[in-house]
């Protein structure tokens, strides 16, 4: 148990969660829509604070983050729940474990041993990850602090429905996020997922506004996001809002959770939306969940710059500077040369 950050106090003991763009008013005794932040006596507390399920050391590449450090180990961890209700949630037994099982899971760990953990393994970074980072933000944003005095960086992947109040507090620890930007219509996000599409939005622009490096997810589901016409808006969004310069990943639908039915997305789509990308502009875009290369190739001469095999580093070209050794490009990114 401890007390919430970002709420405030409304009358008759009730509060207002100003975490994500939610913005759940609890009366007293009740749970915001994450199922792990709850009103005691006009008193808001969050319920997974040092409650991880879950702890790993994975490439940074795996987040996926594959202009920041890349070749870098980084300290994932995780604690039960989410803001969202994705209907094909991959990592859904943790993050729907509070709503629909009624559970908080997970071991103690604090954010000394965290911090701790991740230096014993070599980690560059520690990533909140697996589940919604905004929903146990008290406890990553401890955490973040402690690894930032220890020479870590720290890295969200995140849905990106935070609230601005919240990323103005994290800015002096946070470095990078990958957010999952899951279409480009408002009604999908309604429909499926239980938000709105334009906090999304402008939770990103406010993460470029505010320096932080930023890559983009975008799960790739037949039927649903795959229209041509909306990927084209996404990706002009992308292009006018983040910059040429954003990763933009691309990934393939495999059936899972409450999207069994539907089948896995054909990789011919993915070459399409790769494709509508070029065209728009984006220099770094790559396939996931595919058998795939997804080398880093410098966007001027083309040159293979980081050559990768999964989720792994074999060949970092880069000069110190992160520049091309063809042609002297420097490659958008943080710690892109070898050893960074």
């Amino acid at each position: 148990m401890k007390e919430a950050l970002l709420y405030d106090k409304l009358t008759g003991n009730r509060v207002r969660c100003r975490l994500c763009a939610h913005h759940c008013a609890i009366a007293a005794g009740q749970l915001g829509l994450c199922q792990v932040r709850e009103n005691r006596d006009g008193v808001l507390y969050t319920l997974v604070y040092g409650r991880t399920i879950s702890q790993a050391v994975d490439p940074i590449e795996k987040k996926p983050l594959f202009h920041f450090h890349p070749g870098s180990l980084s300290y994932s961890i995780a604690t039960p729940g989410c803001n969202f209700r994705c209907a094909w949630c991959q990592n859904w037994e943790i993050s729907q474990m509070p709503r629909e099982q009624h559970l908080l899971g997970g071991h103690p760990a604090s954010p000394a041993h965290i911090v701790a953990q991740a230096q014993k393994a070599g980690c560059r970074s520690i990533a909140y990850t697996y589940t919604e980072p905004t929903i146990f933000y008290e406890y990553a944003r401890d955490t973040g602090l402690l690894a930032h005095g220890a020479g870590l960086a720290n890295v969200f992947v995140t849905n990106g429905y935070m609230t601005g109040d919240l990323l103005d507090d994290a800015r002096p620890w946070l470095d990078a996020a990958n957010v999952d930007l899951k279409g480009f219509r408002d009604e999908t996000y309604r429909h499926h997922i239980g938000a709105k599409l334009q906090p999304v939005l402008d939770s990103l622009i406010k993460m470029k506004t505010l320096g932080l490096w930023l890559e983009i997810t975008t799960l790739i589901i037949p039927g649903l996001n795959d229209d041509p016409v909306e990927l084209r808006e996404l990706v002009d969004f992308v292009v006018k809002e983040l910059g040429t310069d954003t990763p933009w990943h691309i990934s393939r639908f495999f059936p899972q959770y409450r999207m069994n039915h539907v089948p896995p997305t054909p990789v011919t789509t993915l070459h399409r939306a790769a494709a509508i990308g070029r065209e728009a502009g984006l220099r770094y875009i790559y396939l996931g969940n595919v058998a795939e290369k997804a080398d880093t190739l410098c966007p001027d001469c083309g040159e293979v710059v980081i050559r990768r095999l999964g989720f792994q580093v074999v060949e970092n070209h880069l000069r110190p500077d992160g520049g091309c050794p063809a042609c002297g490009k420097v490659i958008a990114g943080i710690g892109m040369g070898p050893g960074k």
